[in-house]
């Protein structure tokens, strides 16, 4: 049954990646073109989600050039990266770089998402990705390319061994002790010892287990098996819903596999995908969309969510569908960075804490706190 309860608290997150959602914002005038990859231009950007109070900001990633026309933003910055450096520069804002898993090493990923978390205190998540392309396996030239399921199965694991590895140390193992020069404790250092399909590794992590213990795992589920993997393994869902009914559905479906599996449904995000164009008047958000398609050539097709109209309207919807049951929040994505972000922080957010629908200050220091998500405890300390 949809959830109906009284309206609660929503999340807000919002997508950074390139210019903006739509593939000719980086043409109009104010974008910064020339600073698409200047990482203090991703500080500005990060710093004004932090005066919003937003809860993540996520960044895109792929091993392959953007597919697309010839006007679209081809080349990126690498997410984990960027999220690092990032993370000593910002506060109470969460910070989740796309990591792959496809062609990569499992060790690998959990070292660079511990890694961030640590630098940040606590405000790391991981959206995961998977690649399918040739183009993509050619980048590497170990394996052929992979269909979804398979990709998606590789992720599914690869997602189980990287958890394990945050495990691997416990919460308290560092000891420091400089007059007996002990630093570790030994007995709280772990073997994950996974046997999988697609990996085999021992461990333990050469990187203390996360300040958050599991930062959040973010994905998008959009398809069968994608929707399988954020059902067993998400704290965050990403869905694509054109409707309110639609989100309503999606949400349901989203709790009752994680239920099915095992899993406490009230203890995942399920976000909307929100596409957004926010203007002063219905008419100037208009005006705003036609330019960006009379660049790009062709209608901005987003197959989900897409809002065209004021900071006032956009706020209605959030209420309309959280109250509904649709969704624990949405990922906003703004057409165009360098006007929408101001739009939604200067705009959209008063109104929803006028409503008492949003925060007025973290609740915490970390992504975990900002979610509502408890510290989970160590698999290993607790069978220990």
């Amino acid at each position: 049954m949809p959830d109906t309860a009284p309206a609660r608290t929503v999340h807000l997150g919002v997508d950074l990646t390139d210019a903006g959602a739509h593939p000719a914002a980086w043409r109009t005038v104010g974008s910064q073109a020339q600073r698409l990859f200047d990482a203090q231009r991703l500080v500005e950007l990060v710093a004004t989600a932090q005066r919003g109070l937003l809860d993540l900001v996520t960044l895109d990633d792929a091993f392959t050039l953007r597919p697309g026309r010839t006007g679209t933003v081809r080349g990126r910055l690498d997410a984990a990266l960027v999220a690092s450096r990032l993370a000593p520069r910002s506060a109470g804002v969460g910070l989740v770089p796309t990591v792959t898993t496809t062609h990569t090493e499992p060790f690998h990923v959990s070292k660079a998402i511990a890694t961030i978390d640590h630098v940040s205190s606590g405000r790391a998540g991981w959206q995961v990705g998977w690649s399918t392309t040739p183009a993509e396996a050619a980048a590497f030239g170990r394996k052929a390319a992979q269909d979804e399921p398979d990709a998606v199965a590789e992720a599914d694991e690869a997602v189980e061994v990287v958890t394990r590895l945050w495990d691997s140390w416990e919460d308290d193992a560092e000891i420091r002790d400089v007059a007996t020069g002990r630093f570790v404790d030994r007995e709280k250092l772990h073997y994950v010892d996974h046997e999988g399909i697609r990996f085999a590794v021992k461990g333990p992590s050469i990187t203390p287990r996360p300040p958050q213990g599991q930062p959040p795992v973010v994905v998008r589920a959009d398809s069968p098996a994608s929707f399988d993997l954020a059902a067993r393994r998400a704290d965050v869902v990403r869905v694509r819903a054109a409707t309110r009914d639609e989100a309503v559905a999606l949400r349901a479906r989203v709790r009752d596999a994680a239920a099915d599996a095992g899993r406490d449904p009230d203890a995942l995000r399920v976000l909307v995908d929100a596409y957004v164009v926010v203007g002063d008047t219905r008419a100037s958000a208009q005006a705003r969309l036609d330019l960006l398609e009379d660049l790009e050539g062709v209608s901005w097709d987003t197959d989900s969510l897409t809002h065209v109209g004021t900071a006032r309207d956009l706020a209605v919807t959030v209420e309309e569908w959280t109250s509904a049951g649709a969704a624990d929040g949405f990922l906003l994505r703004p057409s165009s960075l360098s006007t929408d972000l101001d739009a939604v922080v200067d705009g959209v957010v008063p109104l929803l804490q006028g409503a008492g629908l949003f925060r007025t200050a973290y609740p915490g220091t970390t992504l975990r706190d900002t979610l509502g998500l408890p510290h989970p405890a160590n698999r290993y300390a607790a069978i220990a």
